[in-house]
């Protein structure tokens, strides 16, 4: 463990041993030359030393900021180096380092789960002896993953006498282990396995794929409906003048329709009832409620009440397979041909 010696300064991670750095660490291919020599350099540091990355740029054969920040956020995805927010038992807040001469397991998992939050910093919060605690965003609490200190261990109790009552010793011996001294400390949390990874990224995948099915599905039932339509309108009421892009708007309209769960023949229903190239938004609804049986259809003569055979003809309720081509029985449905390649639901 690690104790302040200054509430900002660096907590460093060392085994009981003088300044030097494990044979491991120097060989650890995973991480660069310069994450290498910056840790070298920061273990190198006396506790309560503060890491800030525009000192560190200074000085004849330095690199610059960026490149002191890169190494640092290197050392930090390997277990080497993090920054933490500390919550002092004073309730102070301030902000320190920790760096370690190994690469630390519970780091390497805090880092995954701390990096992807607004606030990357780790926040640890003092306990009564004076070691930290991780509060995680879930509101546990769990080990900062510092070694023990050997030189802080407590001797072990001694033995206590052997009970001279066998009774009263199984008894002893069958109680429940006591609670943990720390209730709030929790297990580490292991990383995911390549195959975990792989299932998430294939189950990902799956989903993407399914939202762009969908989309496509969407955009085409839009483009058709559209399309027969502006055709429609200008073999009936003409060719359009009105404002620049009507054909997009009125696309957009039908998608907004679709999406809310309008079918294909509805929406076209509602075009030829409001008998306008664009319809107005207004013009829109009440055409769609029109259609849907949710509006009495306003007439010159005044209202009169809802028919479906006076909307539809002698169509039936169900949906037929006749061909576009096929004539209708009624003279009021002789635009039906046209209206073939838009599919009924």
């Amino acid at each position: 463990m690690s104790r302040l010696s200054s509430p900002t300064g660096v907590r460093v991670n060392r085994r009981p041993r003088f300044v030097s750095i494990d044979s491991k660490t120097v060989r650890d291919t995973t991480i660069s030359y310069r994450a290498l020599g910056l840790l070298g350099y920061l273990l190198d540091q006396k506790e309560g030393w503060q890491v800030r990355s525009d000192q560190l740029s200074k000085g004849e054969g330095r690199e610059g900021r960026g490149a002191v920040r890169t190494a640092l956020r290197e050392l930090a995805e390997h277990g080497y180096y993090r920054l933490e927010r500390r919550r002092l038992r004073t309730g102070k807040c301030v902000m320190g380092t920790a760096v370690s001469e190994y690469p630390v397991e519970q780091w390497i998992q805090d880092h995954d789960i701390f990096s992807t939050v607004s606030d990357p910093a780790v926040p640890v919060v003092e306990q009564e002896d004076g070691t930290f605690l991780v509060e995680y965003p879930d509101g546990t609490f769990g080990s900062d993953g510092f070694a023990p200190d050997p030189f802080d261990e407590e001797e072990p109790p001694a033995d206590p006498e052997p009970e001279d009552d066998e009774e009263e010793a199984a008894a002893a011996a069958e109680e429940p282990p006591a609670a943990p001294e720390n209730p709030a400390a929790r297990p580490r949390r292991t990383r995911r396995t390549p195959a975990q990874k792989a299932a998430d990224d294939e189950e990902k995948a799956a989903e993407k794929k399914r939202k762009d099915e969908e989309k496509a599905a969407l955009e085409t039932a839009v483009e058709a409906v559209a399309k027969w339509w502006w055709e429609d309108a200008e073999k009936h009421l003409g060719k359009y003048v009105g404002k620049t892009n009507g054909y997009v708007a009125m696309r957009g309209m039908v998608r907004k329709a679709l999406e809310a769960g309008y079918t294909q023949r509805q929406c076209a229903d509602a075009l030829r009832h409001a008998r306008k190239h664009l319809p107005s938004a207004q013009q829109w609804q009440t055409a769609l409620g029109v259609v849907t049986n949710h509006i009495i259809p306003s007439q010159p003569t005044g209202r009169i009440p809802y028919s479906d055979k006076a909307t539809w003809g002698e169509q039936s309720d169900a949906p037929t397979s006749t061909p576009s081509n096929t004539p209708s029985s009624t003279a009021d449905d002789s635009d039906d041909a046209t209206f073939g390649v838009i599919a009924r639901p």
